[in-house]
């Protein structure tokens, strides 16, 4: 759809343009663009090298592996289907804890790896799971104790403490994460019975 979209949207913005006579405002506007979407690209990369290092030293120093186990007796209640599954729940909460740290690089495989062995206990291959969909709905809401993107977007817009939003945003993302769930369950029990 957005491949339509955004060639649709420059189009309009050249006609409008050349009938109303603002060639060189719309010119000025597409550099001026291009030059605010690159410093912005710049100062993102930054701040997540950044974090993306810090993140990775506590990778390698165990941090990852000591949060998934504190988190294994929540993704066990999560999950009390998969109890005997220890390959599957360690993957579901290795991915989980990837994202909590905000380890993005490192969450995709393992959330692949985590759906890989989901679907070799899925009984019927034609439709996802329970767990699956449950699973995929606590990656989409996307848990993180330090919130990168928004923090280095508000220091570049002149916040004197970009990190104040910390508290805020771990609440807000835990809650989504709780109604999700909570959604995805009911979504589950209700299927069923139709």
């Amino acid at each position: 759809m957005m491949n339509y979209v955004f060639p649709v949207m420059i189009i309009l913005s050249f006609v409008c343009a050349a009938i109303t006579g603002q060639m060189e405002e719309l010119s000025a506007s597409v550099v001026e663009g291009g030059t605010n979407a690159v410093n912005l690209l710049l100062r993102l990369v930054s701040m997540l090298c950044l974090w993306g290092g810090i993140m990775e030293i506590a990778d390698r120093a165990g941090v990852t592996k000591a949060v998934s186990k504190a988190l294994s007796p929540v993704i066990r209640l999560i999950f009390p289907r998969l109890r005997k599954e220890k390959e599957a729940l360690e993957a579901i909460s290795m991915n989980i804890t990837a994202n909590i740290l905000g380890l993005g690089n490192a969450a995709t495989p393992l959330g692949l790896e985590a759906m890989r062995r989901l679907q070799q206990i899925n009984h019927d291959t034609s439709r996802a799971s329970d767990e699956m969909v449950v699973f995929v709905v606590m990656n989409t809401a996307a848990m993180h104790i330090i919130p990168t993107t928004v923090a280095t977007l508000r220091g570049q817009y002149g916040s004197e403490s970009p990190m104040a939003i910390l508290p805020a945003s771990f609440l807000t993302s835990f809650c989504a994460l709780a109604v999700a769930v909570l959604a995805a369950k009911l979504g589950n029990r209700i299927s069923k019975k139709l």
